[in-house]
């Protein structure tokens, strides 16, 4: 089972989609072992943004992760990382597909919903950031012979 990052941006909360979100990864057969509503700190942020810096949109970036609380999540299945970048679609909401998070909810490309980690090497990187190990938790899914 491969494990997933994702940040549920300020927008999403203050729009009120984090169960819309959620559930959408639920039922897809993702598994939910960690989960935080937190106001990220501006290291944090840094860190998880590091490939970015010095970009002309960096400070827009940061400024727009650091406006309200966040909700980060690791998700846990099969090609994981792959199914949620399915789920969420294109940076850009007018090239994601129809259905997908960011073609229903995305308005722009840098308020774009959700963050999602694109290798395994980031995500690993990336939870790091936000969950001490003992945060993560293991169990089974009823479904997760169905998976």
């Amino acid at each position: 089972m491969e494990k997933e990052f994702v940040m549920l941006k300020p927008n999403a909360v203050r729009r009120g989609l984090i169960g819309e979100i959620i559930n959408r990864f639920e039922k897809r057969g993702l598994k939910i072992t960690a989960m935080k509503f937190i106001n990220p700190s501006s290291d944090q942020l840094e860190e998880l943004y590091k490939e970015h810096a010095g970009k002309s949109f960096y400070n827009g970036l940061m400024e727009f992760a650091s406006s309200g609380p966040v909700v980060v999540i690791i998700l846990e299945g099969n090609r994981a990382i792959e199914m949620v970048r399915h789920i969420v679609g294109k940076t850009d909401p007018l090239e994601a597909s129809p259905g997908s998070i960011r073609g229903e909810y995305g308005l722009s490309v840098r308020k774009n919903i959700v963050h999602a980690s694109d290798s395994q090497e980031n995500a690993e990187r990336e939870m790091k950031i936000f969950f001490d190990h003992e945060e993560i938790t293991e169990y089974e899914l009823d479904a997760q012979d169905d998976i």
